[in-house]
C-alpha cells in the first residue's frame, strides 16, 4: 500500500482480512449456504482445475472435496491487501490439512499454496470476484478428499 494511508484503507483492510478468516471457517465448518458471505454471485474462480464461474460452481468446488474427508483445518498467513477505493486485491498463504473420515480417519491430505484474490466493495461488504489458486506442495493421501 501506498502512503498516505486513510483510516478507511485500515478499515477496508481489517474487513477483508475478517473475511479470509471468515472464508476458512466456513469451509471448515461445512456452511454452504455462508459461501456467498464472502464470494459474489458472479465470481470466476481457478482452483487449479480449470477456470470456472458462479457461487454455485464454487460451492459445488468445495463440497465435492471437503464433504467426503474428515476434519480441516485451512490456516491462512502472510496476507498481503492492497485497497484501490471500491476495489482490492490479496495474496494468502493457505495450508490446509484434510483427515480422512471413517477407515481413512488415521489418513490426512496436506495442502500447500496460495490464494490471490479480487475484491469488490458491495452494499452487503467486501466480496472475492476473482479468486487463483497456486499449489506449491500436496502431501499424504488424497484419497481423503474422496467418496
Amino acid at each position: 500500500m501506498t502512503l498516505p494511508v486513510t483510516v478507511q484503507d485500515l478499515l477496508d483492510e481489517r474487513a477483508i482480512a475478517h473475511q479470509l478468516n471468515r472464508f476458512a471457517r466456513i469451509a471448515d465448518g461445512r456452511d454452504w449456504g455462508a459461501v456467498g458471505d464472502v464470494f459474489a454471485n458472479d465470481l470466476t474462480f481457478d482452483y487449479g482445475l480449470g477456470e470456472q464461474a458462479g457461487i454455485d460452481a464454487m460451492r459445488a468446488l468445495l463440497q465435492r472435496f471437503l464433504d467426503p474427508c474428515g476434519p480441516s483445518q485451512h490456516l491462512l498467513g502472510s496476507i498481503v491487501i492492497e485497497v484501490r477505493g471500491d476495489e482490492a486485491s490479496s495474496r494468502a498463504y493457505v495450508q490446509a490439512r484434510h483427515q480422512g473420515a471413517g477407515d481413512k480417519a488415521a489418513r490426512f491430505f496436506d495442502t500447500n499454496g496460495e490464494y490471490v484474490d479480487r475484491w469488490k466493495r458491495m452494499p452487503e461488504g467486501w466480496r472475492i470476484i476473482r479468486r487463483d489458486v497456486t499449489w506449491a506442495m500436496h502431501m499424504g493421501d488424497p484419497t481423503v478428499l474422496a467418496p
